[in-house]
C-alpha cells in the first residue's frame, strides 16, 4: 500500500496501482473460466424454459403441459385459469399441499433433507413449506380453535384468582433491623483489637 505524500509521488502511485491492475488482468485471463459461473448465467438466462406456459386450451396442450411437469396426464390438475384473485398461474399444477413434516422420514428420497425426489415438481407455495420453517400443513390439529379460547381464558381465570388469593399475605425476604446510630450507644470503639 503507497502513502502518497506530493505531486510525483502522487503519478507513481497511480502508475504502479496501474500496472498492478495490468499483472492482475494478464493473470486472470490465463485461468479457465469457473464452469459454475457459465452453469448460473445460463440458469439466468434460460429461467423462461422453468416459466409456466399459457393455460392449456386443448387435451394435447394438457399432455404436453403434464410431461412438462412430470405428471401423468390423470394427475395434472391446473390452476383455474381465472380464479378470484386474478392470479394467472398459466400451466402450473395445482398440486396438494403436503408439508415437509407429513412426508414420510424412511422413503429414499433423492434429497432427503428436503424430503422430495429429483425433478419432483414443488407445490406453487414451497418456499412456505420447507424444512427450515414452521411446517403445520397437512398435520391434525392438537386443539379446535374453541379449545384453543377455552384453555387461554381456564388460565387467565385461574392465575387471576391466585392472585386474589395470595394478594393479602404479604411475603419478604427475611432481614434483621437496620442498625440506625442512637445516642448513648458506642457502634465503634477505637481501642487496639487485642
Amino acid at each position: 500500500m503507497y502513502v502518497c505524500v506530493n505531486l510525483t509521488t502522487v503519478f507513481r502511485c497511480k502508475m504502479a496501482s496501474i500496472t498492478k491492475l495490468i499483472q492482475l488482468s494478464k493473470q486472470l485471463s490465463i485461468k479457465p473460466i469457473n464452469p459454475n459461473f457459465i452453469n448460473s448465467v445460463r440458469t439466468a438466462v434460460n429461467m423462461r424454459d422453468w416459466m409456466p406456459g399459457e393455460f392449456p386450451k386443448n387435451e394435447e396442450e394438457r399432455r404436453k403441459a403434464a410431461r412438462k411437469y412430470n405428471l401423468h396426464p390423470d394427475e395434472y390438475i391446473p390452476f383455474p385459469d381465472n380464479d378470484k384473485w386474478g392470479m394467472n398461474r398459466g400451466d402450473y399444477p395445482n398440486i396438494p399441499t403436503i408439508g415437509h413434516a407429513v412426508k414420510d422420514p424412511y422413503y429414499p428420497w433423492d434429497l432427503p433433507g428436503e424430503r422430495r425426489n429429483h425433478m419432483e415438481t414443488v407445490h406453487e407455495d414451497y418456499d412456505l413449506l420447507g424444512p427450515d420453517k414452521n411446517d403445520e400443513m397437512g398435520k391434525r390439529e392438537k386443539f379446535t380453535n374453541f379449545q384453543g379460547v377455552c384453555i387461554f381464558f381456564a388460565y387467565v381465570a385461574i392465575y387471576s384468582i391466585l392472585i386474589l388469593l395470595v394478594d393479602d399475605y404479604k411475603w419478604f425476604p427475611s432481614v434483621m433491623e437496620k442498625q440506625w446510630p442512637k445516642e448513648g450507644v458506642k457502634h465503634y470503639t477505637f481501642e487496639s483489637a487485642k
